[in-house]
């Protein structure tokens, strides 16, 4: 089975690293330029590693160019493989491998097709999630299902933690795939596209807290976009403050006062009150300035 592999981020690197381990390595690589890495807070470089197995390997910013369709055209695939890639793939891409193009989405398609998934399952409260190996179609997300794998999304679940499941779930998944395709048995289930959603990209600055809102969905925010993801934040005498932990806090009726202004200090932190008047405990945080936890004041967010 000749593989073309596309990929760039962290979970592309543990697919990869899977697929060589389970002797499928691809006869190329295709992924982003070390200078390119600000495109994604979770880059990885993967060149190196495919080198050191054997493959070949191609460095581009956009996966529709001539120059790549002609370099995959030349190593006669079989399968390709997209891992982590932002770009649409366009049918002259999809259309080189002998099987197809297989595609991963972080969601139960067709739930939660789209951009920044992981971070919208948890702000969305979701209760089951899934990771889905599905073939690449002229839509967003939309082709048929190859493999699907269902979990329930824990009450106090992080970005890191659900990113987690998902790629222990696709180092699996992606060596299952492979070998159900060069059998000829791989499904290709029909995705229900009246029970689609879709998730609009986000930015770093989409991470800013809103202190108006209430305990429960700042403390969601904060766990929804942090590592591997840029972080919640809110300004604080024109400083930006990372917060990376926080908990609710018992008997916040104690408190009065104004939606974000910082009440107490507390044994690993400080105290912020928010809009349904519960406060959280921030437990860590980062700001350029150091360690230093804010003062009696109100933080901007």
């Amino acid at each position: 089975m000749r593989i073309v592999f596309v990929g760039s981020v962290e979970s592309s690197k543990i697919a990869l690293e899977a697929l060589i381990q389970a002797g499928r390595v691809p006869v190329l690589v295709i992924t982003l330029p070390p200078e390119a890495a600000g495109r994604h807070s979770d880059f990885a470089d993967i060149g190196n590693l495919a080198r050191a197995a054997g493959s070949a390997v191609c460095c581009t910013t956009d996966i529709n160019s001539p120059a790549v369709l002609e370099t995959m055209a030349s190593v006669e695939p079989d399968l390709t493989l997209v891992i982590g890639w932002s770009q649409v793939c366009r049918q002259p891409f999809r259309d080189i491998a002998r099987e197809g193009t297989i595609g991963f989405h972080p969601a139960a398609l067709p739930r939660l097709r789209g951009r920044a998934v992981i971070p919208w399952t948890i702000i969305r409260d979701e209760d089951v999630t899934g990771s889905t190996l599905f073939w690449l179609d002229e839509g967003v997300d939309s082709g048929p299902i190859l493999l699907q794998r269902l979990f329930a999304v824990a009450a106090d679940e992080t970005a890191r933690s659900l990113y987690a499941r998902h790629t222990a779930n696709l180092a699996e998944m992606v060596v299952e795939a492979v070998a159900l395709v060069e059998t000829g048995n791989a499904p290709h289930t029909k995705q229900d596209h009246e029970k689609a959603s879709y998730c609009a990209k986000r930015t770093a600055e989409d991470g800013l807290i809103d202190w108006n809102a209430s305990a429960a969905s700042v403390l969601r925010l904060i766990r929804a976009v942090g590592a591997p993801y840029p972080g919640a934040f809110c300004v604080y005498n024109g400083e930006r403050i990372r917060i990376d932990a926080a908990v609710k806090i018992e008997n916040a009726g104690r408190f009065i006062g104004l939606a974000g202004q910082v009440q107490c200090h507390s044994e690993r932190g400080f105290v912020v009150l928010c809009g349904d008047g519960e406060c959280i405990d921030v437990l860590a945080w980062a700001s350029a300035t150091g360690k230093r936890p804010p003062v009696h004041s109100k933080l901007r967010g």
